[in-house]
Order: structure tokens, then C-alpha cells, then sequence
């Protein structure tokens, strides 16, 4: 792994097959034993499958952000690897269940896409199951690419009926 300058980052966490919370608590595990430093994580939200098929499991969500000395590409295939190790299958179907799916929302204040990777993350700004739980651990923060914070882009939302819905399911990972 090349060293480089600890960059903050910032990840998405989702899941709705199995015991999702503790496969937060094992992905965050695996992430700091391969290098993640400084890990903070929001609380969890209850949200309805967006873009599954009907009768699809709500899914968990979650924040993590903390401090990465390497790539962005080394990031990502670790966050891959996690998913995969987590028992989601490296080929898969994009809105299908899963136990894991982790997203690099921020990588800095870098502003990236190529054919594998794009941060921030595409949709992010337009998704409040990433947005509530990011807020919680970065709501004063630049969305890179924006001039707004994560606190502003929130503010657009707060009256809306999702906004409401997904705020209202908050519950805590416990650390055990």
C-alpha cells in the first residue's frame, strides 16, 4: 500500500438480508484492520428498498467516515472485498437484496469519475438514507463538488414526507 496524506473520508453503509447490524460491526472491523484510522459511525436507519423489486426488506443504512492513507482505487477495492466477504456476490444485479453494499461517498474534497468510481458518490445528494446518517458525523462539511454543506443540501428535504419517514426509524450500532 502507498502512503499517502490521511485523507478524510466518507462511506455509505446498506444491507437488508441477514443480521445487518453486526455486519456493519464485522465491516468496520475488516476496514480498520486494513487501514482505516479514526472511524466514526452514525446511527442506523429503517429505510424502504428504492428501485427493488415490490415486497423487497427494508434496508439498514448507516455512515461511517474516517482517515485513509492510500488510494482512492485501494478504497475501493477494499470496500468491494468487504461486501464480498460479507457474502454478496462480486457480479450482481444492482437493486437486488444484499447483506452488504458500501458506497465512498467523500474522498476528501476530491471530485473523481472514471469507469469504476465516481465521488462523491453520483446520487448522494439526492438521497436521504445517505444524507440523514452522513449528517449526524459531517453535517457541517463541503459536499465536494457543491459549495453546500451536507446540512444544507439536508435542509431541502426536512420538510418532506421521506425526510420525516426515515428520521423517525433512528436507532443506535451498539459497540458490542
Amino acid at each position: 500500500m502507498n502512503k499517502t496524506v490521511p485523507v478524510e473520508i466518507a462511506l455509505s453503509l446498506g444491507g437488508n438480508l441477514g443480521d445487518v447490524p453486526e455486519t456493519f460491526r464485522r465491516a468496520l472491523t475488516e476496514l480498520k484492520a486494513a487501514g482505516l484510522d479514526h472511524i466514526r459511525y452514525s446511527s442506523l436507519y429503517r429505510t424502504p428498498a428504492v428501485g427493488c423489486k415490490p415486497g423487497t426488506n427494508d434496508f439498514i443504512n448507516a455512515a461511517a467516515t474516517g482517515t485513509w492513507s492510500a488510494s482512492l482505487q485501494s478504497l475501493h477495492k477494499l470496500c468491494k472485498m468487504t461486501e464480498v466477504n460479507a457474502g454478496r456476490p462480486e457480479k450482481h444485479v444492482r437493486f437486488d437484496s444484499r447483506p452488504l453494499d458500501i458506497d465512498i461517498i467523500f474522498f476528501g474534497s476530491l471530485v473523481h469519475s472514471d469507469a469504476e468510481i465516481t465521488v462523491p458518490h453520483k446520487e448522494a445528494r439526492k438521497r436521504l438514507f445517505v444524507l440523514i446518517p452522513l449528517a449526524e458525523l459531517l453535517g457541517g462539511t463541503l459536499f465536494p463538488g457543491s459549495g453546500s454543506t451536507v446540512d444544507e443540501i439536508l435542509d431541502k428535504y426536512r420538510d418532506s414526507d421521506e425526510f420525516k419517514l426515515i428520521s423517525a426509524t433512528q436507532f443506535p450500532l451498539s459497540r458490542a
